[in-house]
Formats: structure tokens, C-alpha cells, sequence
């Protein structure tokens, strides 16, 4: 039998959305940690924030170099070092007991380490596995599935930080990190010489600097970064503000990774049947109106109850759609560095949206003000991707895109 017999599609979609499921898993369960620590340890929040803040830039950073590497090569081996990387990052963060050795764990270890491990390589490594006419559904499974492990593991994260304390959750969570590596051996791809190679770095850059609807999608997702973590570190300790019990933020976090698994797979569906771009703006014009009716009406347990199962359908979907279009316009060959410089205008967002969340709180005492420009990236990103046009650039034959 061939070696590679076994790699068969759905063995690489089902492998690759475990990794997501726990990888991003892990990464939203950090907002849990925020309270706890800053009291233990004495900091304000805006220390945590910071840390969660450059994790978010770091990986941004390095995700188009995580993404070439694995266009090139291969996703499986970019994937194995990340988990190593994202499990030191885990274990550091556990032991911290200064701001320095916070951020090189929390921020340095773990911002290298999601860049091997989420969806710009999980997703170029499916998308070239899987016929192009179920690529768009492919990825939605594939986020849904990652969305499972928000559900599951904030609750459960959050029962051992109050049975054994965040330490030691962290060190769990740590040796759950490591079982990435296993999952990853289908996705240890093929070399250039047997697939269609990627472009030259300068020509394949050049190229999408070059295209209108890069942009716009680019700074799309900016938004999306924004809002997710600024919701993902600091919703939690807002709730607690409002006078609701510490287990409430969990709940509603967990409800999101619940009601996401059932939008990314509509939007997946959707994005294989309708326009990408139309449909990434009926999203973000969705978060405009479920926040700001959040907002309007008394905080309340089934306020936030509500908020969660709403922003859970909006949440990740962005995500499938806009690689989506990535492979579309550019070819699947060079989907994991250009989903990478994307994403990295994402963590762009996700490091203002988290540390702007933890100054204007110290310095203010609340998060009114953020909450206002999340409603107002709302409808900036959903006027940015109405102009977007799903047409290969043309280096690509219309049957191969």
C-alpha cells in the first residue's frame, strides 16, 4: 500500500479540525485567567491584557512566515512545532510570577506557537486535500469542529482554575497542547515537486498588494480581530462588573463556541452556494445589532445569556469565508502565507481590542467607550467587503481556481 494511501480528505479534515478544536480551545479559555491572577499575583489589568494583546500581534506576525513554511513544505511539520511552542508558552505562563516572564510565556511562546497551529495552515493544508467545489464547506466543518473546543473547555477550564487553581489548569492544559503533534502526522504533506509549487515570495506578494480586494478583506478581518478578543479576555470580568456571579462569563463564553460550531458550518455551506463577500457583510452588520441591543438593555443573566448564543452565530464565521475567498482569488498553492498576511491584519485588531479593553479600564473603571467602537467597526466592515470580487487573478485558469 502506498504510504500516503491512508491521508485520504476526510482523514486530513477531521485531523486538522481537532488541532483547531484544540488549539482554539485553549486560546479562548484565557479570559478565565484574567481575574484570577491579576488578584493572586497583584497586577491591574491592563498587565494581563498587554500579554493577551502581544500574543495576539506575535502570532499575527509570524503567521505568513508559519504559512510559507508550510506552503512549501508542508503543513504537518509547522503544526508539530507550534503545539511544542504553544505547550512551553502554557508552561512559562504557569510559573509566572513577574510581568516579564507573563509576557514571554502568555505572549511570546504562545503567539509562535497558534501561528503553527490555527486555521491559516490547518486550512491551506484542507484546502488543498479536498475538490475545490467542497472546499468552502470543508472549512466550515473544520471551524465548527474548532468551535467545540471553546465549548467544552471553558467550562471545564474554568472548574479546575476553581478546584486546583490557574496554575495548575495551565499545566493541564499544557499536556492537552502536546496531543496536537499526533493529530498532526496526515497533515505532513506532500514536497513541491509532487503539487503545484507555490509562487516566488516577491511575485506572490507583489501580486496581492497589488489587488483591490485584498485590501478590503485584509482590513475587513481587522475588525473581526477586534471584536473577538476584546469580547473573548474581557466579557467575563464585564459580567462580574455587572453584578453577575464569576461563573456567568464562562457560561456565555461557552455558549459562543456552542452556537459558532452551527454557524461556521452555515457559513461554509452558505460560502459554497451564495457570495462570500455579501455574506461576510451581513455578518458584521449582524454584530452591529447584537451589540448594540447588549448594550441597550439591563445587564442581566439572560441578557448575557442571549448575547452569547447570538454572537456565537456571527463569531468564527468570518473565518471559512474570508480563506475562502483567499483560495478563490490567489490558488490553494499560496492560501496558507496569504491567509497568513490577512490574518496578520486580524491580530492587528485582536492586540488593539485587547489591550485598549484593560487601559480603558484602569483608567475609566469601565468598557463603555470599547463597546462603542466595536458597534462602529461593525459597519465600517461590512461596507469594506460589499466591493469584493470573487475572480482568479490572472495567472489562474477559471477551472482551477
Amino acid at each position: 500500500m502506498n504510504a500516503s494511501s491512508w491521508r485520504t480528505p476526510a482523514v486530513v479534515l477531521y485531523c486538522g479540525a481537532l488541532v483547531l478544536c484544540i488549539s482554539l480551545g485553549i486560546r479562548h479559555a484565557f479570559g478565565l485567567f484574567l481575574t484570577p491572577m491579576s488578584a493572586e499575583l497583584g497586577w491591574g489589568r491592563e498587565t494581563f491584557a498587554l500579554t493577551i494583546a502581544v500574543q495576539n500581534l506575535v502570532w499575527g506576525l509570524t503567521q505568513p512566515i508559519a504559512g510559507r513554511i508550510a506552503d512549501r513544505f508542508g503543513a504537518g511539520w509547522v503544526v508539530s512545532g507550534g503545539a511544542v511552542l504553544y505547550a512551553l508558552g502554557l508552561y512559562f505562563m504557569s510559573q509566572s510570577t513577574t510581568e516579564l516572564e507573563l509576557l514571554i510565556g502568555g505572549g511570546l511562546l504562545i503567539g509562535v506557537g497558534c501561528s503553527g497551529t490555527t486555521f491559516p495552515v490547518v486550512f491551506g493544508a484542507i484546502g488543498r486535500a479536498v475538490p475545490a467545489a467542497k472546499r468552502s464547506l470543508a472549512l466550515g466543518i473544520s471551524m465548527s469542529v474548532g468551535s467545540l473546543g471553546q465549548f467544552v473547555l471553558l467550562p471545564g477550564s474554568n472548574a479546575l482554575i476553581q478546584s486546583v487553581g490557574w496554575s495548575q489548569t495551565l499545566l493541564l492544559l499544557g499536556g492537552l497542547c502536546l496531543t496536537i503533534i499526533l493529530l498532526a502526522a496526515p497533515l505532513m504533506e506532500s514536497g513541491q515537486s509532487e503539487r503545484r509549487p507555490a509562487l516566488p515570495l516577491g511575485m506572490l506578494l507583489n501580486e496581492a498588494i497589488r489587488h483591490r480586494g485584498f485590501w478590503l478583506l485584509s482590513l475587513g478581518f481587522f475588525v473581526c480581530g477586534f471584536q473577538v478578543v476584546f469580547i473573548a479576555v474581557h466579557l467575563p470580568a464585564f459580567l462580574a462588573d455587572s453584578g453577575l456571579s464569576p461563573g456567568i462569563g464562562a457560561t456565555v463564553l461557552a455558549l459562543v463556541g456552542l452556537f459558532n460550531i452551527a454557524g461556521s458550518y452555515l457559513a461554509g455551506l452558505g460560502g459554497g452556494r451564495y457570495s462570500k463577500p455579501l455574506l461576510l457583510s451581513g455578518i458584521y452588520t449582524g454584530r452591529m445589532v447584537v451589540i448594540s441591543i447588549f448594550l441597550l438593555l439591563p445587564v442581566s443573566e439572560w441578557s448575557a445569556l442571549a448575547f452569547g448564543i447570538a454572537m456565537g452565530l456571527l463569531w468564527l464565521s468570518t473565518i471559512p469565508l474570508t480563506n475562502g475567498i483567499v483560495a478563490t482569488i490567489f490558488g490553494v498553492e499560496n492560501m496558507s502565507m496569504l491567509g497568513g498576511v490577512v490574518f496578520l491584519f486580524h491580530q492587528i485588531g485582536a492586540f488593539l481590542g485587547g489591550w485598549l479593553g484593560g487601559y480603558v479600564y484602569d483608567a475609566f473603571g469601565n468598557y463603555d467607550s470599547v463597546w462603542l467602537i466595536c458597534i462602529g467597526l461593525s459597519v465600517i466592515a461590512a461596507v469594506l467587503n460589499l466591493p469584493i470580487r470573487e475572480m482568479p487573478v490572472a495567472r489562474l485558469a477559471p477551472g482551477r481556481a
